[in-house]
């Protein structure tokens, strides 16, 4: 019989962690390696972090992301991989990013044993968005069809950070909600990274059966 939502919570996890270097990521990354319950967080990056007693990263290209994790028992997979159509270059490697990669590592992690998954998706992720929405989309439909037996959606509106590359169109939108402040309702209004990783790390750690969908008001809760 497969553990219980509350076996998890009341033994330590192995954590998968996706997108460990980008500014919800890194607070994932942060936050986990401090948490009691987590016993291990693996974290597959393109450059190396700095080492830690609980901390395995895998340094990898990603060209065959269903081998990364060969060897390795995952709990729970946190998923913060994300990136713009202007860094990745083309839609096709946006796609390969925001959508390929975490369907091929969610697979991969359920296949050593994840039974939970959050993931951290768009405000307005919808089949009849633009082309970014639709991937967002795709991805969560994706994720949601392997069947997770614990399984949450994180959709913020624009998100709060400093990050390591400019994101010229991400600025000034946080300079006009900050200006416009309390005028924007509640779930259009910036919402830090710091509180996006915790919301999606205490649903990783909580895997409560079934599916759910956080939108952007309620994390700032």
């Amino acid at each position: 019989m497969p553990p219980t939502s509350t076996a998890l919570q009341a033994n330590q996890v192995r954590l998968l962690l996706l997108g460990a270097t980008g500014a919800v990521g890194s607070e994932v990354l942060r936050m986990a390696l401090r948490h009691p319950q987590v016993s291990q967080v693996v974290a597959p990056t393109r450059r190396a972090l700095p080492a830690h007693p609980k901390l395995v990263n895998l340094v990898t290209d990603f060209a065959q992301p269903e081998q990364v994790l060969n060897g390795l028992a995952i709990d729970a997979v946190v998923c913060a991989l994300g990136s713009t159509l202007k860094q990745a270059g083309s839609q096709a490697a946006f796609a390969a990013i925001d959508r390929d990669l975490p369907l091929a590592l969610g697979r991969a992690a359920q296949q050593r044993g994840a039974r939970s998954m959050a993931l951290n998706s768009s405000l307005g992720a919808s089949a009849n968005g633009n082309f970014y929405l639709r991937t967002k989309h795709q991805a969560e439909e994706g994720l949601r069809k392997l069947g997770f037996a614990s399984y949450t959606v994180v959709r913020p509106s624009l998100i709060d950070a400093q990050r390591a590359t400019s994101r010229p169109g991400e600025r000034v939108g946080l300079w006009v909600s900050r200006l416009l402040g309390p005028l924007i309702p509640a779930g259009y209004r910036p919402v830090a990274a710091s509180a996006i990783a915790h919301t999606l790390l205490q649903a990783a750690l909580a895997a409560k059966p079934g599916e759910r969908i956080i939108e952007s008001a309620h994390i700032h809760a």
